[in-house]
């Protein structure tokens, strides 16, 4: 049988299988090998395929890949490249209408999924703010501060100033991890207090502040710190007004005087 039919049933098969039973029990290579058969419907793919998951190691470093930076592999012309690009485009503007649809606290993954692309390959980082209205659904999200990440960096004043500009109810920190891993430093979880704090002041409700590594991410909600925080807050609080209480009470009490 000449190579030419051989692989036109191969691409054939990979699309009656994508069909049947959607991406279940592809590998990565046969997902970039379905992609590039879209700009190159006459091509073998199989082989550049398996060049760009050995050059990108996933499926989503595929993905993420620059357009210059595919096309330097043999097989892959400006068209499949374009193709990639596309889809990753448009995977990206779904994700961003489902957390658009839907209350944030059921979608950090989402959010991470969303912002990932945008964020991993920052070498510096970017500190985003995300501001939400009473129903939980997403107003804006603005890049606010550059480099790195701590209290004296990032000014709680600045953020209240844009919840007030965006008449936001709650609000959202995310910011990236250029070393890859996304555990919090003290500096990160000291920053993320103080936020905590000046928006339980401002009756703004912080919902979460997720860190964006390599691959993963860190969700300060998810770990229960932002509500550690917040029960912080208010035994401050209280021991606040018991004193003022006891100052108070002082204050009211008889004096003798010589």
């Amino acid at each position: 049988m000449p190579s030419g039919d051989t692989g036109k049933g191969h691409r054939r098969r990979l699309r009656e299988k994508f069909i049947k039973s959607g991406l279940a029990g592809f590998h990565d290579y046969e997902i970039v090998e379905l992609l590039l058969t879209l700009g190159s419907p006459r091509k073998d793919c199989k082989q550049p395929a398996k060049e760009a998951i050995k050059r990108f190691q996933t499926l989503r470093g595929v993905l993420a890949a620059p357009l210059d930076e595919l096309q330097q592999i043999d097989g892959i012309g400006p068209h499949s490249a374009a193709g990639i690009k596309l889809v990753q485009e448009v995977a990206r503007e779904f994700l961003k209408e489902k957390i658009l649809e839907r209350p944030f606290y059921k979608s950090a993954r989402e959010v991470f999924d969303y912002l990932y692309h945008a964020m991993r390959d920052l070498k510096k980082e970017v500190f985003k703010v995300i501001y939400l209205n009473s129903q939980n659904q997403i107003l804006e999200t603005v890049d606010l501060f550059e480099g790195t990440v701590n209290g004296s960096s990032v000014s709680p004043r600045e953020v209240i100033a844009g919840a007030i500009k965006h008449n936001a109810a709650s609000l959202i920190f995310v910011h990236n991890h250029p070393s890859g891993s996304p555990e919090p430093s003290a500096n990160d979880k000291e920053l993320t207090r103080e936020l905590v704090y000046a928006g339980k002041i401002m009756r703004l409700k912080v919902l979460d502040h997720i860190i964006i590594g390599d691959n993963r991410y860190f969700s300060f909600s998810g770990e229960g710190l932002v509500q550690e925080y917040e029960m912080d807050f208010l035994n401050l609080k209280l021991r606040g007004t018991s004193e003022a209480k006891r100052r108070l009470s002082r204050a009211r009490q008889p004096r003798e005087y010589t």
